[in-house]
């Protein structure tokens, strides 16, 4: 089986290592993996594996919390 979340996933990494790891400058892809993880679950069920997506309960507080504003980590410099 093919990852279906595999692209998000990896422009993450890309955005992270361009931006040296702040993770705030790469919201909108976080927001995008996970919504394409909330389709993969809602597509094959609660019990699908896949290693790009977080488990569903983890997925579900992730939205709830990204729900109520900002938690990307800003880089220190």
């Amino acid at each position: 089986m093919t990852d279906p979340c595999k692209p998000q996933a990896c422009a993450i990494q890309g955005c992270l290592t361009k931006t040296g790891f702040d993770e705030s400058k790469c919201s909108h892809l976080i927001d995008s993996l996970y919504e394409c993880c909330s389709k993969f679950y809602n597509e094959r069920g609660a019990d699908a594996r896949t290693p790009c997506c977080p488990v569903p309960s983890l997925l579900r507080l992730k939205l709830e919390q990204r729900a109520c504003g900002p938690l990307d980590a800003k880089r220190v410099r």
